[in-house]
C-alpha cells in the first residue's frame, strides 16, 4: 500500500539527504511537511516537490526549540489533517578531538541530533497512538559504532539508536513502528566538504568501492515507511556499502 496519501514530516529536508527523502516520499504519493532550520532551503524542496506534481509545505523550524516543533506538527495536523510519518535527519557537525572541543560544539550536536529527534518523537507520537497508525525513522550514521574526532556526533547518533529501541517497544501496542536507517559515505554536500584524499580514504575502506547515493537512502527510509511494513520495528538498516560489517 506504501505511503500514497500518507502525511510526512521531514526534518532538515532543505538540502542534502533530507531534501532527496522528502522528494522520494512525495513522489510516492505522500505529503510532505519540509522542515529545515534554513527558510531558503525548505522552501526550495518544496518548490521542487510542488513543481513535480506533489504536495508539500515548507516550514522554518530550529528542531532544539520545543515550541517550534510543536507548532510545526499542529500546522502539518491542520493542513493534512493527520501526522502518518516522522523522518529525523536534522543534523549538525562539529568535529575535533575532545581536548580540543567546546562545550558549545558538544551541546550544538547533541541538541540537535539526539535531543531534536525527542522533541519531535514527542510531539509526533501522541498522534499515531490516537489513529492507531505511525512510522518514525530516525536517520543515525555508522558512526553510532564510533569514530575518532566525533566524540559529540557518535554519542548523539548512539542516543538515537538508545532512543529509537525505546520507542519501538512502548509504541508497538498502538501500530506505530520506529525504526533507523545508518548510512555511511553518501554523496551529498556534507560529505563534499572532506578534503579529496578523505573521502578516497574512506571509500577504500568501504566493501562496495564507491560513495552511496542519496537515492540509496531514500529507498531504505520508505521501505520502513511503507504501510504493508507493519510487523518491522526497533531495525537497523545501514546504508553504507558494507563498511559496518569490515
Amino acid at each position: 500500500m506504501g505511503v500514497n496519501h500518507k502525511t510526512a514530516i521531514v526534518t532538515g529536508a532543505g538540502s542534502g539527504i533530507g531534501a532527496g527523502i522528502a522528494a522520494m516520499l512525495a513522489q510516492k504519493g505522500a505529503n510532505v511537511i519540509v522542515l529545515d532550520l534554513n527558510r531558503a532551503g525548505a522552501e526550495k524542496t518544496a518548490g521542487e516537490i510542488t513543481a513535480a506534481g506533489g504536495k508539500a509545505i515548507a516550514l522554518q523550524v530550529d528542531v532544539t526549540s520545543w515550541p517550534e516543533v510543536c507548532a510545526a506538527v499542529a500546522e502539518a495536523a491542520r493542513v493534512f489533517g493527520t501526522v502518518d510519518i516522522l523522518v529525523n535527519n536534522a543534523g549538525a557537525l562539529k568535529d575535533s578531538s575532545i581536548l580540543k572541543m567546546s562545550e558549545q560544539d558538544w551541546d550544538l550536536v547533541i541538541d540537535t541530533c539526539l535531543k531534536g529527534s525527542w522533541h519531535c518523537c514527542k510531539a509526533v507520537l501522541g498522534h499515531m497512538r490516537r489513529q492507531n497508525f505511525g512510522r518514525v525513522v530516525n536517520i543515525t550514521s555508522r558512526a553510532w559504532l564510533g569514530n575518532p574526532g566525533q566524540s559529540n556526533y557518535s554519542s548523539a547518533k548512539a542516543g538515537i539508536v538508545g532512543l529509537t529501541m525505546s520507542l519501538a517497544l512502548e509504541f508497538a501496542r498502538y501500530g506505530v513502528t520506529l525504526n533507523i536507517v545508518a548510512p555511511g559515505f553518501i554523496e551529498a554536500p556534507m560529505a563534499r566538504r572532506l578534503p579529496p584524499e578523505t573521502q578516497q580514504k574512506v571509500i577504500n575502506a568501504q566493501p562496495i568501492k564507491r560513495p552511496g547515493r542519496i537515492e540509496d537512502v531514500a529507498n531504505a527510509v520508505l521501505y520502513f515507511c511503507d504501510e504493508d511494513t507493519s510487523y518491522v520495528t526497533g531495525q537497523i538498516l545501514y546504508v553504507d556499502g558494507g563498511r559496518h560489517v569490515v
